[in-house]
């Protein structure tokens, strides 16, 4: 299978939206209830445009499909879409001292379990380190932790994602040195 990724532009919101919502409503149907997972899509999952402006959003595409995105951030948000962020200034991390953070991965079901997420990682892993970085970390929803697990991420803490509606979507927070 031939996977090739680029860097996500703004033109690329609409189709990262539905493939945000396509991706999430049926990879974590096993793992949360119908309610978590609509809550999550409105207040915490979407797109962050501060990661496509900063050029560190990837895209992969398969047969001239969205396969799926993933990033790694600079900044100090280590999860959520730009519906989540508070209005206060998303400041750079020093990589002297602070880890990286990957964020917004979503794989079409379509392509699952095939190696998008996987290379779409390791693009993140590469970039973090050229950009100075020896840590990285993330939050892991429950599908998405076994990608993680396997690619060498140590989980740190359990969490709850909560929602302003009162929704709550267990999570890892997982760690890994470069």
């Amino acid at each position: 299978m031939n996977i090739k990724l680029r860097q996500a532009t703004m033109t690329d919101i609409p189709a990262l939206g539905e493939l945000i919502r396509v991706s999430v409503t049926a990879l974590s149907a096993e793992h949360y209830t119908s309610d978590q997972i609509r809550s999550a899509l409105t207040h915490v999952f979407g797109v962050d445009t501060q990661l496509i402006a900063d050029g560190t959003y990837f895209v992969a595409e398969v047969e001239g499909q969205l396969a799926g995105s993933g990033g790694w951030s600079k900044r100090t948000t280590l999860f959520g879409g730009d519906q989540s962020k508070a209005d206060t200034l998303d400041s750079l991390l020093d990589p002297a001292v602070e880890a990286a953070r990957v964020r917004a991965f979503y794989v079409h079901p379509q392509w699952s379990r095939r190696g998008v997420g996987s290379r779409i990682l390791a693009a993140c892993e590469d970039a973090a380190r050229a950009a100075g970085f020896s840590r990285i970390e993330l939050v892991a929803t429950l599908p998405g932790e076994p990608l993680y697990a396997a690619r060498g991420y140590e989980k740190a803490e359990a969490m709850q994602l909560e929602t302003p509606d009162g929704e709550s979507l267990p999570a890892f927070r997982m760690t890994k040195v470069l």
